[in-house]
């Protein structure tokens, strides 16, 4: 059933003419797409079975080692928008401020403000049919109310790039504007802290992060990554600034925001992790600057993220044992170098 809906949506979309996705993107890869897919809707339509079983059983979804478990093999996009509302904090928000959505959209909007997030709606999924402007109805409406309605309910962050493309994103996901709005801002708020703050302290920390993991679960990359300063930023910054959309294919993406919303930002590091350790030997034939960040480029394309069932089980054996206790505590020492620096302190 799961396949075939989907394979169904896709031909909606497009008219069966054009290479288009289930989600409204062109595909270049489709052939090997659809291929990955047709395995995928086993496991889908197994999962699907489960997830409405479980949800019949217990509507009331809990935080415990079955939930975890089901979310970590999958969420069916029938039941995304649902988990991630109740295991982000989203959903009971949303049901404490009743009509605040609305009451951000009435309001007379910041010009400055208004026209940033303008400049960026034609960037927003240019090679998604839903995205077009001249499409009626045209999801940029959508995104852009999101995006409105964020900027003047957190002043502090306002609009920042990248923001808009994960907006997008969940707007995908929920059909939904206000339960976009409120996931939105359980990532910014609780799950990703100050990753997009005038400072961005918490993107560059969490590099950093990932740099001192690196040095323990694949020293030899450590070592060569530590020969380029700054080199994290470089190759990492949009893996973690975007949540790995245009880096990851959309079905991997996805998976791995279900167990963001549900275990938090320390997933992140697990796909980040996996792919430096499953790519180490290609890394390590790096030569020079360049060479580096081609190969941080080419390491997250190809079968090995396609297919995102088997990537996902990866992320949870190859990287080994981490901690939200050991994150935190490498957060606390990089975000202090970074101030220190910053500030010109020795």
């Amino acid at each position: 059933m799961e396949k075939e809906k989907r394979g169904n949506t896709a031909q909606t979309l497009t008219g069966g003419h054009e290479k288009i996705d289930s989600y409204g993107f062109r595909r270049r890869d489709f052939e090997s797409y659809t291929e990955m897919m047709t395995g995928y809707g086993a496991i889908l339509n197994r999962r699907s079975m489960r997830w409405s079983k479980l949800l019949q059983e217990k509507p009331l979804i809990e935080r415990n080692l079955t939930v975890k478990r089901f979310v970590r093999k999958g969420v069916p996009d029938e039941h995304r928008a649902r988990i991630w509302m109740v295991a982000s904090g989203a959903q009971d928000l949303l049901e404490k401020n009743p009509g605040y959505y609305q009451s951000l959209l009435a309001v007379e909007h910041d010009a400055k403000l208004r026209d940033t997030i303008d400049a960026d709606m034609n960037r927003t999924f240019p090679d998604n049919i839903l995205f077009q402007s001249k499409r009626e109805p045209s999801l940029q409406r959508e995104l852009r109310n999101v995006l409105l309605a964020y900027g003047h309910h957190n002043k502090a962050v306002g609009y920042c790039q990248g923001m808009n493309f994960i907006v997008g994103y969940l707007i995908i996901i929920t059909k939904d504007e206000e339960k976009s709005f409120w996931l939105i801002d359980a990532l910014l708020g609780r799950i990703l802290p100050d990753y997009y703050s005038p400072d961005m302290l918490g993107l560059k920390t969490d590099q950093e992060v990932l740099g001192e993991l690196v040095k323990v679960k694949a020293p030899a990359v450590g070592q060569l990554m530590d020969q380029y300063p700054g080199i994290w930023t470089l190759v990492v910054s949009r893996w973690f600034i975007c949540l790995y959309i245009d880096v990851l294919p959309i079905e991997t993406v996805l998976r791995i925001w279900d167990c963001l919303f549900y275990e938090g930002s320390k997933v992140l590091f697990r796909v980040a992790l996996t792919l430096i350790i499953h790519h180490q030997p290609e890394i390590l034939r790096a030569r020079s600057l360049p060479d580096v960040c081609d190969c941080y480029k080419n390491i997250t394309c190809g079968a090995f993220t396609l297919d995102c069932h088997t990537f996902m089980q990866k992320i949870f054996t190859e990287p080994g044992s981490l901690s939200m206790a050991t994150v935190d505590k490498l957060r606390e020492k990089c975000r202090k170098q970074i101030v220190a620096e910053e500030s010109g302190r020795p």
